[in-house]
C-alpha cells in the first residue's frame, strides 16, 4: 500500500449483467412479429410450430453453456440446437427484422448494437492472436538463424 493508495479512486470490477431474460423478451417479440406476419395470428398468440420452437429456445437459453454471461444468439459459435431448429430459428429472426424496426425501434437498435459489439470484440480478438502468431514465428526464425550462425563460427 503506497503513501497515496487512499487519495487515488478505487478499481471497480466490472459489472457483469445478465442479459438473459433481455434476450428472452427479445425472442418473444421477434417470434410473435413473426407469427403474426406469417401464420396470420393475432396479438401475442402464435402458432403451434412457433410456440414448440419458442419452447425450445427458451429451455436452450436457460441451458447455455455461457451463463449470464451468454452471448446474442445468433452469434454464439456454440449452437445449442440441432440443425433444423437453429436454421429455423435464423431464418425466424431474419425474416421478422423489418417488423421488428417497425414496431420495436429501439430493442432493434440496442440488439444490432449489440451484435456489432460481439463481432468488433471477434475480430480484434483474431488479429491479436494473429499478432501472437506472427511474433512467435518471427522469433523462431531469429533463433533458427542465430543457432545456424553459432555453427558457422565454429
Amino acid at each position: 500500500m503506497g503513501i497515496f493508495d487512499r487519495f487515488l479512486p478505487k478499481k471497480k470490477q466490472p459489472e457483469v449483467k445478465n442479459t438473459i431474460p433481455q434476450e428472452k423478451a427479445n425472442i418473444k417479440k421477434t417470434f410473435g412479429v413473426y407469427c403474426n406476419k406469417h401464420h396470420s395470428t393475432k396479438g401475442e398468440k402464435l402458432c403451434p410450430k412457433c410456440t414448440a420452437l419458442l419452447a425450445t429456445v427458451m429451455t436452450k437459453i436457460n441451458r447455455c453453456p455461457y451463463g449470464i454471461t451468454k452471448p446474442i444468439c445468433d452469434r454464439c459459435e456454440q449452437q445449442c440446437f440441432g440443425k433444423a431448429q437453429s436454421s429455423e430459428f435464423m431464418k425466424i429472426m431474419t425474416s421478422s427484422s423489418k417488423g421488428m424496426f417497425l414496431k420495436h425501434p429501439m430493442m432493434t437498435m440496442k440488439h444490432k448494437m449489440a451484435s456489432l459489439s460481439v463481432d468488433y470484440a471477434k475480430r480484434e480478438q483474431e488479429k491479436r492472436q494473429a499478432e501472437k502468431a506472427a511474433a512467435k514465428k518471427k522469433n523462431a526464425e531469429e533463433k533458427a538463424k542465430a543457432k545456424e550462425d553459432g555453427k558457422k563460427e565454429k
